[in-house]
C-alpha cells in the first residue's frame, strides 16, 4: 500500500482525536486537567486503562517474544491478577480515605517531605524512562514503514507525534484521556481481534488446530522449571504482582485515572474490570504471538523480535489488514504518551513545585505554570526517544522491565515502609537510601556470576530493590511518636 496513502489515514485518526479532545475539554480547569473533577464513569476509565497499560509495547513486543520465551508471558499475567486484586482491596482504600490528588502525598503524611519528594521523584524518573522507550517503539516502527520512505527524518516524527499529544492534552487532561483512551483502546482491540482472524484463516486452521501446531514447536510452553533461569515460574509469578503494586498501585498516571472515579466501590470495580479484560487480552496477544511463528516461515519471513509482527502484517497481508494494523499500532502508542505527559505534569506541579500549597499563585497563574511544564516534559520526552533511537534495543519489552525494577524498586520500599511499620523517619536522610539501593542493585546485577554462581537475577530485581530501600529506611527510622500511625493501618 502506498505510505503516501498510509500518512492520510494517520492525519484523518489524529483528527478524529482532535474532534473527541474539543467536544470533552470545554470549560476544563486544574482539576479537570489533574483528576476530571473526580467525575469519571468507572466503565470508561475501565476499558481506556487497557490501552495504557498494554501500550505499543505490548502490542508489538509480547507477540514478538513468543519466538524466545514461548507463552512465558503468561506466568507473569498470572502474578497480575493476583497484583490488582491487591491494588483494590489495599491500596485504593487507602488513597480514597486520604481523598488524594497525588498519590505521593500519602508519603507526606505518614513518612515526611522528603520521602514525599523521593516518591515522587522516582515516578518521575520511572514514567519518563518507561514511556518513552515505548513511544520509541512505535514511532521506529511507524518510521520504518512508512516515513522512511517520504523521507521524513526520525526526529522530525517524534516532534509531531508528540506534538499531537500536546494539542489534545494541552487543556482536558484526565477529562480529555479518559474518552480518547476509550476510543484508541476500542481500535488497538479491533486490531488485535482482527489480525488473529485473518492469520487462523490464511492458515486454514483452527484455534484448535493452531494451539496444536504451536505446541508441537515449543512456542505453547507457559512454564519454566528451571530455579537458575531468570524465567523460573515461581519468579515471574511473584514479579507479575510487585509489578502491578508499583507500576499500577504506586504509579500516579494509573492511579490518578482510577481515582478520578468518584467512589471507592466503582473505583474497584473499574480495577476488576481491568484485570479481566487484561486476561483475555495478553491471552489473545501470546496466542497472536504463535500464529505469527507459525505463518511466517510460510512466507519467507526471517525477522523475530519486535521486527515479525510489521514485517508479516506489511509485506505479505492485504491492504485492509495493513490499515487494521496501522490503526491498531497507533492506538497503541497514544495512550502510553499522552497519560504519562499528564501524570507527569501533574506530579511536578502538585508534589514537586506544589502549587496547591502556594498561596501565592492565583488560580490563573496556577494554570499557566501548569501549561509550561507540559510543555518542559514533552520536549523531555523528545530527548529520551532520540537516546533510544541510539541504544536500537531489538526487544524493548526487556528494557521496559528492566528499568521498572530500578525504578519502582523505591516506591515499592517507601510505600511498604509507611503501610507495615509504626515508625518515624530521619528526613533528611531519605534521599541516600532511595537512591542508594538501586545502585546495590545495579552492582550485584553486574557481579552476579561472581556473587550467585549460576543464578541468574530477573524480574525479582524490583523485589530486592524494594527489601534494601525498606531495610535502608528502617535502619534511619525510630519509634512512632506522632499521631500518624492511623495512615499506616
Amino acid at each position: 500500500m502506498s505510505p503516501a496513502l498510509l500518512f492520510c489515514i494517520l492525519i484523518g485518526y489524529f483528527a478524529l482525536l482532535l474532534g473527541v479532545a474539543w467536544a470533552t475539554s470545554r470549560n476544563a480547569n486544574n482539576d479537570s486537567f489533574f483528576i476530571g473533577n473526580k467525575s469519571s464513569n468507572w466503565m470508561l476509565v475501565a476499558f481506556g486503562m487497557v490501552g495504557t497499560t498494554l501500550s505499543g509495547a505490548t502490542f508489538i513486543s509480547v507477540p514478538g517474544a513468543v519466538g524466545k520465551d514461548a507463552f512465558g508471558y503468561g506466568q507473569i499475567l498470572i502474578g497480575y491478577v493476583i497484583g490488582y486484586i491487591a491494588v483494590a482491596y489495599i491500596l485504593l482504600p487507602l488513597y480514597y480515605r486520604l481523598k488524594l490528588t497525588s498519590i505521593y502525598h500519602y508519603l507526606d503524611v505518614r513518612l515526611g517531605r522528603r520521602a514525599y519528594q523521593s516518591g515522587a521523584g522516582f515516578f518521575i524518573i520511572s514514567r519518563l524512562l518507561g514511556s518513552t522507550a515505548r513511544l520509541y517503539l512505535v514511532v521506529n516502527i511507524l518510521q520504518a514503514i512508512i516515513l522512511d520512505s517520504l523521507g521524513i527524518p526520525f526526529w522530525l516524527t517524534t516532534l509531531v507525534i508528540l506534538g499531537m499529544i500536546l494539542m489534545y492534552t494541552y487543556q482536558g487532561g484526565v477529562k480529555t484521556i479518559v474518552w480518547t483512551d476509550t476510543l484508541q483502546t476500542t481500535c488497538m482491540l479491533f486490531g488485535l481481534f482482527a489480525c488473529v482472524w485473518f492469520l487462523l484463516d490464511q492458515m486454514g486452521m483452527s484455534v484448535t488446530q493452531s494451539l496444536d501446531a504451536m505446541q508441537s514447536q515449543g512456542l505453547a510452553r507457559i512454564f519454566t522449571t528451571d530455579f537458575d533461569s531468570p524465567n523460573f515460574w515461581l519468579k515471574q509469578i511473584v514479579a507479575g504482582i510487585f509489578i502491578v503494586l508499583t507500576m499500577t498501585g504506586m504509579d500516579q498516571e494509573m492511579m490518578q485515572k482510577t481515582i478520578s472515579v468518584k467512589t471507592l466501590r466503582d473505583s474497584q470495580k473499574n480495577l476488576l474490570s481491568l484485570t479481566a479484560v487484561l486476561v483475555v487480552v495478553l491471552s489473545s496477544f501470546l496466542f497472536l504471538g504463535g500464529l505469527l511463528y507459525l505463518y511466517a516461515p510460510t512466507v519467507g519471513v526471517l525477522a523475530g523480535g519486535d521486527k515479525i509482527f510489521p514485517a508479516v502484517v506489511m509485506g505479505h497481508l492485504p491492504a485492509a489488514v495493513q490499515i487494521i494494523f496501522l490503526i491498531a499500532l497507533v492506538s497503541a502508542l497514544f495512550p502510553s504518551a499522552d497519560g504519562a505527559i499528564t501524570a507527569l505534569t501533574s506530579t511536578f506541579c502538585i508534589d514537586i513545585l506544589g502549587i496547591k500549597r502556594r498561596p501565592d499563585l492565583s488560580v490563573e497563574k496556577q494554570e499557566q505554570l501548569r501549561r509550561h511544564v507540559h510543555l518542559g516534559f514533552a520536549a523531555l520526552f523528545l530527548v529520551l526517544v532520540m537516546g533510544f533511537k541510539w541504544i536500537d534495543e531489538p526487544s524493548m519489552i526487556v528494557i521496559i522491565l528492566k528499568l521498572a525494577a530500578y525504578t519502582y524498586g523505591p516506591l515499592l520500599g517507601l510505600f511498604a515502609f509507611g503501610m507495615l511499620t509504626r515508625r518515624t523517619l530521619t528526613d533528611r536522610l531519605v534521599p541516600y537510601v532511595t537512591i542508594g539501593a538501586p545502585i546495590l542493585c545495579a552492582l550485584l546485577e553486574h557481579y552476579q556470576k561472581y556473587l550467585l554462581g549460576n543464578y541468574r537475577l530477573g524480574l525479582e530485581l524490583l523485589i530486592l530493590n524494594g527489601i534494601l530501600v525498606f531495610a535502608g529506611l528502617f535502619a534511619i527510622s525510630q519509634k512512632e511518636t506522632m499521631n500518624k500511625t492511623a495512615l499506616a493501618a
